[in-house]
């Protein structure tokens, strides 16, 4: 079928071009009458932690040892421009032939995984705008980049884009890194030495000699190469540089107090106030955080102490205050200077098990409580759309008999999970997740109660929050308080009463069953999942671990204070080595620990209409002086059983009374502490 007739496609191709013409023509006549951008003053910002302390000072221009043009080697300008921008002094802003070839293969992928930006498009992001890659921001970084062109000079804009850029290892500017990596100035550098440096802005993580030898000097090869093909460089230039062996002085850098949490900041501030993070960073505001210091310095020591040096695993964190949402302490990866990447905000990963307290806060809305049983065994479920899914336990370790929702909770039965999002509908599960503020995309899948969706440590740390505070709204947040330069404070955090969100009595229910993952009177076919920490545990918690192939998490809270932990490989492989998979929940355990030292032990309030009683864990029901295990189990009034254990006891068989007795005369060691803690 031809849908244009041939005479019609150069017309067609002739209003093509006088769109992109006037579209080109209204870009500059706007970027004209905006006039040129204000280049970041020197007003520096200054961060506070929760005590008023300072923890950070930004500005702008991140660099104190700005150069002009002149105090800059003619190698670094040269290597600089031959793998970044080779054509600079002759296009206006945009290489067009780059951006051509580069926008068919973001076509074919899909994607914004490819760049052609030029110098002046780089110097205004990294002025005027946040990294990611998204169509909104390359709209701006446009306009930003022409308004640069047509009011900065080519020199101008190479300046500040070599005293600007980042070289890695907090080192922002040529000078900078040329004394980080060198001791010596920019002015000074040797051929191979600015090759070597030209090389690492593209991906510090990748290209810094420091992390990644070989890298760095593939691609110095890259630079001298183009420099001799290009006649910048001679033939005995090229080779005496390629022979040079570089020494790395590697100056000791001033560590950034909790550097992930001070990027949270500047992002929330600038959200806040609905400015660029550049006009935060340079403003001269004060910014008031939520951050404890101590509680940080706890969890980074807790994460370097239990995670070997020799291991790439990586570690995000987040800990809260249950009650406000405040983050107290955040750990976006192991090594800021490696890696930036914030992992417990903007990272995306199956949180495996750590999802079934979701599934069961539906279940106990629809009549489920903590004696429901179902039976745990292999199972095939034959589902609507044809397809089989066969889930497995931990192991291959089942019941093969009914366990009870306490019992499967405490164990993380996946076959009991699975039972029980199928017969709800993965609907209900959803809209769970979704009341508990989870965001992310979820898939109504039955694999779903397993953890299968992709979501963050905050999201999941602030959905276990609300567990923690009663089911009320809660919202994380690092800011408390803006002052601008001028004294006057521009943004305030307002302490609103809190909206319940969840049924305060199921929300209390499922937070003392997932004390159970501790309570070895819990163990079954299998040990609890907190078992290899319980040792290490002084007072009573709420939690639930998760696993999967390639990430390990553990979540968990007291009445104050949520933490949750998730430990893995950036690029998803397997965690191969027993031990990895135990490190989520062996930071949490110490760090949970060091932050309630010396505290009262607080007790999780008890809603009215909700009682306690010692139940079975095997049977579900009512405990007797027979049963060898025993543990006090919530219902809401008129669910709980009415029947007695009988499975220890042949000769005798107990009926239930009418009255029920939520107090028991005698309890045991941990029980007795439940009981007095939910009490």
């Amino acid at each position: 079928m031809q849908f244009w007739p041939r005479r019609m496609i150069p017309k067609l191709i002739i209003a093509l071009i006088a769109v992109a013409l006037l579209s080109a023509a209204l870009i500059y006549l706007l970027a004209f009458l905006m006039g040129p951008p204000n280049l970041p003053g020197d007003q520096a910002t200054l961060i506070y932690d929760q005590a008023g302390e300072i923890i950070g000072e930004e500005r702008g221009i991140q660099t104190n040892q700005w150069l002009s043009l002149d105090e800059i080697s003619d190698d670094v300008i040269d290597s600089t421009l031959i793998i970044e921008d080779r054509h600079f002094f002759d296009h206006n802003g945009f290489d067009y032939k780059r951006i051509g070839s580069v926008i068919l293969k973001n076509i074919s992928s899909g994607s914004l995984q490819q760049g052609a930006s030029t110098l002046t498009q780089q110097y205004a992001r990294n002025l005027f705008l946040s990294p990611e890659k998204t169509w909104s921001r390359k709209i701006k970084e446009a306009f930003y980049t022409v308004r640069l062109e047509m009011f900065y000079s080519k020199e101008k804009i190479l300046e500040g884009y070599l005293n600007t850029i980042y070289y890695g290892h907090g080192a922002y500017g040529i000078e900078a890194a040329s004394n980080y990596f060198f001791n010596k100035s920019a002015a000074e550098l040797t051929l191979a030495e600015a090759a070597m440096l030209a090389g690492v802005p593209k991906g510090p993580t990748y290209y810094s000699p420091l992390n990644d030898e070989e890298n760095a000097n593939q691609r110095q090869k890259v630079i001298l190469r183009s420099l001799l093909h290009e006649r910048r460089i001679s033939e005995t230039d090229y080779r005496k540089a390629v022979e040079e062996k570089l020494v790395y002085a590697t100056m000791p850098e001033e560590p950034r107090i909790a550097a992930y949490f001070q990027d949270q900041v500047l992002l929330e501030s600038s959200e806040l106030l609905g400015l660029e993070p550049s006009s935060i960073r340079s403003g001269g505001y004060r910014i008031h955080t939520t951050l404890n210091r101590d509680f940080q310095g706890q969890l980074e020591e807790t994460i370097q102490e239990t995670i070997q040096d020799s291991s790439e695993i990586e570690a995000a964190a987040i800990s809260m205050d249950s009650e406000s949402g405040a983050i107290l302490a955040m750990v976006g990866g192991r090594d800021y200077r490696k890696s930036a990447f914030n992992r417990a905000v903007d990272a995306r990963r199956m949180p495996g098990s750590t999802f079934k307290p979701f599934l069961y806060y539906a279940a106990l809305n629809y009549g489920y409580t903590a004696s429901t049983q179902l039976m745990s065994k292999p199972t095939t479920f034959q589902l609507d759309n044809g397809n089989v899914y066969q889930p497995s336990n931990f192991n291959g370790y089942y019941a093969n008999q009914p366990i009870t929702l306490a019992q499967a909770l405490a164990l993380s039965d996946n076959v009991y999970a699975v039972k029980t999002n199928l017969y709800l509908g993965p609907e209900k599960l959803i809209a769970s997740a979704k009341q508990f503020g989870i965001s992310s995309d979820l898939p109504k899948v039955p694999s779903l109660a397993l953890g299968t969706a992709s979501v963050s440590v905050t999201e999941m740390t602030s959905a276990y929050g609300l567990l923690a505070n009663n089911g009320k709204e809660m919202t994380s947040y690092t800011v408390e308080k803006i002052v601008d330069q001028d004294g006057k404070t521009v943004y305030e955090r307002k302490s609103d009463k809190a909206e319940q969100v969840l049924d305060e009595k199921k929300t209390f229910i499922l937070t003392h069953l997932m004390t159970g993952m501790f309570d070895e009177e819990m163990n079954g076919y299998t040990s609890v999942t907190g078992s290899g920490i319980t040792d290490q545990l002084t007072r009573i918690y709420a939690g639930k671990s998760g696993t999967t192939d390639s990430d390990s998490w553990m979540i968990g809270y007291s009445p104050s204070i949520v933490t949750g932990i998730w430990t893995g490989y950036d690029d998803n492989r397997r965690m191969e080595v027993v031990s990895e998979s135990a490190y989520a929940k062996e930071i949490w355990a110490a760090y949970m620990e060091a932050v309630h030292q010396g505290q009262p032990e607080d007790t999780f309030d008890l809603p009215s209409g909700v009682i306690g009683i010692p139940i079975d864990p095997l049977s579900g029901k009512r405990a007797t002086p027979d049963c060898e295990h025993s543990r006090i189990m919530y219902f809401e009034k008129g669910t709980e059983p009415r029947e007695y254990c009988t499975e220890h006891d042949d000769e005798n068989e107990l009926e239930a009374d009418t009255e029920t007795d939520s107090h028991p005369a005698e309890e045991r060691g941990i029980f007795e502490r439940l009981f007095d803690l939910f009490f």
